[in-house]
């Protein structure tokens, strides 16, 4: 299959057509995801991947509770030092090595201790991890830990064949081996992922989708092309200049639902020598930077108002958003204070953006704005997956990303926040955070957790290592025949009941 491809607003190239099996689906992604290793992976459109590819020991419904998958039940202590959870027998892996108790600690204790892994400080509160039976295991804890079933809802607690793991090391990801609906055929990167129904899966007889492909296409107006000339099935995350088009597209569907993460800057503070820079070495500048920005006009320019304005980690919808923090009006003559302030009339900012053509309008439209107040914005733009890898490289002044987000509030702040935080590439350390942050786990009630994640978002407000600016929706679009889907805040595509109507 040739993808369509876009130069300087226009279509090249040349769409071939395929003869289409029924129970196969196409799904064109905005990025390529990076390594298919749930340990070492952060891309979001990995996790699409995964959803097909990996199971769970628990899952999360659309209505954001927390549901079995290969755990069938679990239990807390009394004084919630220990997890106890339950698996679901006659599961196997794609390799046809048994799931079980000895699987699960095999695959924590590897989440936990592999040098890659950027699952650490998600499962940070687990001391130990034991087969308490065939198909029971018991997680103690150093202190309770309030995030950590929900940690398990999401790649710490994606289930890989150990076999195949010892055996491949850090490696795994070219050849990955799970239990999910789906098994892993080939992947071209930068061109497809291809997977294909594992007729073994515990759950098989509700799959009906023989093989799935997932198509890398970053151009939204390229993706949107594909589907309507039947080259893919389906697609993630519809451009918002495309939703009226595709809502009242006689042969198309459309879903959308409001997710749950952010979309930021991220400012290098400490990683590497690129982080001496001003913006990395004075926080005024970094507020500077963010007053100058009108948050609800990119959400109207940009997103066509499908967008949720933000300063947060959290929604202002959220409970667990800090009221007393309200997402500030743009004030261009506070911003140029503060850069006066900090020694500045204009200063040279470098900023990596992916390279998509409605990130790229975001952060044109954002080089404008912090224009007026001195910042003279210079856009790297760069493959989404490369752009990770230079963020976590240290490689960058400032790095725009998204976080498609997580049902508990530690998962949109702990990891990137924390001095040790597994995604903590801008590697901002704050002793006071940390605290605040470990503490906020160690509690059930969500008052007193509310209270300090109040009160460590107040000091991130000051510090700035991330600028938050809103909250995005998914949007998909679909062909008709598409049967089954059911749209998540997470943003994933489960195969469960889909199907392809002839």
């Amino acid at each position: 299959m040739k993808k369509l491809t876009c130069i300087g607003g226009a279509l090249t190239g040349v769409l071939f057509s395929f003869p289409i099996m029924a129970a196969e689906l196409r799904i064109g992604l905005q990025d390529d995801p990076d390594v298919l290793d749930p340990h070492q992976s952060r891309t979001f459109v990995g996790r699409i991947v995964y959803a097909g590819l990996c199971d769970k020991l628990v899952d999360i419904t659309p209505e954001l509770e927390i549901v079995p998958q290969l755990a069938t039940d679990w239990e807390w202590s009394d004084d919630a030092s220990q997890l106890v959870m339950d698996l679901r027998e006659g599961v196997v892996f794609h390799d046809g090595t048994p799931f079980d108790a000895q699987a699960v600690v095999a695959n924590i204790e590897r989440a936990m201790t592999l040098p890659e892994s950027r699952r650490r400080s998600e499962l940070a509160s687990v001391d130990t991890v034991e087969a308490t039976g065939d198909y029971q295991v018991t997680f103690t804890l150093t202190s309770p830990d309030a995030s950590l079933l929900a940690q398990l809802t999401d790649r710490a607690g994606m289930m890989l064949s150990p076999e195949a793991f010892e055996e491949m090391g850090a490696n795994f990801g070219s050849n990955p081996v799970c239990s999910g609906p789906m098994r892993f055929v080939e992947r071209v990167q930068q061109d497809r992922i291809v997977l294909e129904k594992f007729e073994d899966y515990w759950n098989a007889e509700n799959i009906f989708i023989d093989r799935v492909t997932y198509l890398p296409i970053p151009d939204a107006t390229v993706r949107l092309a594909n589907l309507r000339s039947g080259d893919i099935n389906m697609l993630e995350r519809l451009a918002a200049s495309d939703a009226t088009a595709v809502q009242n597209a006689a042969n198309l569907t459309y879903e959308e639902v409001v997710g749950l993460g952010y979309q930021a800057l991220y400012v290098n503070i400490d990683n590497g020598p690129r982080a001496d820079n001003p913006m990395g070495n004075d926080n005024r500048l970094r507020q500077a930077f963010s007053l100058a920005i009108d948050r609800d006009a990119i959400n109207q320019v940009v997103f066509e108002g499908t967008q949720s304005p933000g300063n947060q980690p959290f929604p202002p919808s959220s409970p667990w958003y800090n009221a007393d923090i309200p997402v500030p009006e743009r004030d261009v003559e506070a911003a140029r204070a503060l850069m006066q302030e900090a020694g500045f009339e204009r200063l040279e900012v470098e900023l990596q953006v992916g390279n998509n053509p409605v990130q790229m309008q975001m952060m044109q439209v954002v080089q404008s704005m912090v224009a007026e107040a001195g910042f003279d914005v210079r856009l790297q733009a760069t493959e989404y997956t490369t752009l990770l890898s230079e963020q976590t490289a240290g490689n960058f002044q400032l790095s725009r990303s998204d976080w498609s987000g997580r049902i508990d509030p530690d998962g949109n702040l702990h990891q990137f926040v924390t001095c040790e935080g597994g995604i903590n590439d801008v590697r901002y350390c704050n002793p006071e955070v940390d605290a605040l942050l470990d503490e906020a786990r160690t509690f059930t009630e969500p008052s007193a957790r509310k209270e300090r994640y109040d009160a460590a978002t107040q000091i991130l407000q000051d510090d700035m290592p991330v600028i938050y600016l809103g909250h995005q929706s998914y949007i998909w679009a679909m062909d008709e025949a598409i049967e089954g889907f059911v749209p998540s805040p997470d943003g994933m595509i489960r195969l469960t009941g889909m199907q392809i109507a002839e």
